[in-house]
């Protein structure tokens, strides 16, 4: 309840008896959170799991005890022809062997000689063998164990799904919160240009300066105010960019308030977020990572594939035997010298068929061998990439800090020349606009610096704290 009460505090839209408009922070985790739990993609993702755990149920299926019963009469011109029952309760076992237990009672006028039984019917257990082909290896034992790879596989192929979903959602954040600074900054600079237009017009009213210099400072204004609406806009297209990834538990798309805003303090906790803050490229098991453990337990799945192709070149070799009583009562001591027995054997001449499936076996291993060692040399290539890209980004925020920090020393020096009379409004806005490029750039870097580390996430498929 708890848990609920939190969503609609943060996310509906407001109902109009608050009289505050209080920003509240929407941090990266938490709302990274909410994707995950309740995004329908992920929810979509998570049908993967269910769907493998399905076929792994129908896979064991084929394992399961059966009873068969099979009755057959023909009556005809008030005439009993015959009446047969045929009642047998089967188990199927691991390799190619079955146990049947059997019940037989035919009665009737014209029934064949063959089907001639005791008045109490007739009983029999016994066993079926499959030797050679189907015994080590066969239909239903291949697709048991391709069902348990699958679902492995499924599980990987799951994290995978998440991750790209959790990535994109992470993009949109970060755009939100590029977006949001930005108009921060032209709120600064605009709130910069009124307080210098004001100061402007009354020097010029005292004669201090001259007219044209409030028209440079009323274009400047203009400016500023033109950039704001842009930069508005923009926040506004972020922020419902960011919403589609926000939906309740009960598949409810969600809008954001107004006030909601982002975490400017994103970059202290981006790294636990992700939960790449001990990751390290040269300890890190390409081995270990979703993708490679789908590829190899696809491939597990398709050598299972091949050792059934490769049993099936043996003969086909059947035998049954079953121990028969007209007692039920002699069940447990049952007279061997009574029975029925039989024997099938059967070959293909060429074993063209045969063949033929299992090169095609052999040969969609090996094409998994190749997947498997490019899958592997791109991964590592990018990993690798994007942490040198992130060590070069931290190069270039030092720098991009410096130059920043250098600009607003030279506006604070030409507005003091500026009121001194040594300067000119055009050398200040010039330096003031310099200043602001500056600031905007180094959002821009941490932006980047933000999709690099999510790029990070997404390519080692890391999993994301809960």
């Amino acid at each position: 309840m708890k848990k609920y009460v939190l969503i609609l505090c943060v996310f509906t839209v407001s109902l109009g008896f608050s009289q505050e408009n209080i920003p509240s922070v929407l941090s990266l985790s938490e709302y990274l959170g909410y994707v995950k739990s309740y995004h329908p993609i992920v929810k979509q993702a998570n049908l993967i799991l269910h769907k493998s755990e399905a076929l792994l149920l129908k896979a064991r299926g084929a394992f399961d005890p059966k009873i068969e019963i099979d009755f057959d009469e023909k009556r005809f011109q008030h005439k009993d022809y015959y009446t047969k029952l045929n009642a047998a309760f089967k188990i199927p076992t691991w390799y190619g062997i079955e146990l049947k237990a059997n019940f037989e009672e035919n009665e009737g006028v014209y029934l064949n000689r063959e089907s001639e039984l005791p008045l109490d019917g007739l009983y029999s257990a016994g066993v079926s063998i499959s030797l050679a082909r189907g015994f080590l290896m066969n239909e239903r034992m291949a697709s048991l164990k391709k069902a348990r790879f699958f679902l492995n596989q499924a599980r990987e192929e799951q994290q995978i799904l998440v991750n790209e979903i959790l990535h994109n959602a992470s993009i949109s954040y970060f755009s939100w919160l590029q977006s949001y600074n930005e108009k921060k900054i032209y709120e600064a600079f605009l709130n910069n240009a009124e307080i210098r237009l004001n100061a402007t017009q009354k020097a010029f009213e005292a004669g201090e300066k001259p007219a044209i210099d409030t028209l440079e400072a009323g274009i400047t204004l203009k400016t500023r105010k033109l950039h704001l609406e842009k930069s508005r806009i923009q926040f506004i297209k972020s922020t419902l960019s960011l919403s589609s990834f926000l939906w309740l538990n009960n598949n409810t798309p969600v809008e954001l308030q107004d006030t909601m805003i982002p975490d400017i303090q994103t970059m202290d906790f981006v790294d636990t977020t992700f939960n790449i803050a001990l990751f390290n490229t040269a300890d890190f098991d390409i081995e270990q990572h979703p993708k490679i453990k789908a590829i190899l337990y696809k491939r597990e799945s398709l050598d299972i594939d091949r050792r059934l192709k490769k049993n099936n070149l043996l003969p086909k070799i059947d035998l049954t035997y079953n121990v028969l009583t007209e007692n039920n009562n002699q069940l447990n001591a049952l007279n061997t010298n009574d029975y029925k027995a039989g024997v099938s054997l059967s070959l293909p001449l060429f074993l063209r068929k045969e063949r033929a499936d299992l090169k095609l076996a052999i040969l969609k291993l090996k094409d998994i061998d190749f997947e498997n060692q490019s899958t592997q040399v791109v991964l590592k290539n990018k990993i690798n990439a994007i942490h040198q890209e992130l060590a070069s980004f931290q190069i270039q925020e030092l720098y991009t800090d410096t130059i920043v920090e250098d600009y607003a020393r030279l506006l604070k020096a030409e507005e003091r020349k500026f009121f001194l009379g040594e300067s000119s409004l055009f050398l200040v806005n010039s330096r003031e606009s310099k200043l602001m490029d500056a600031k905007l750039k180094a959002i821009n870097l941490e932006n980047a610096f933000f999709t690099s580390k999510a790029a990070l996430f997404k390519t080692a498929a890391i999993s994301i704290l809960e």
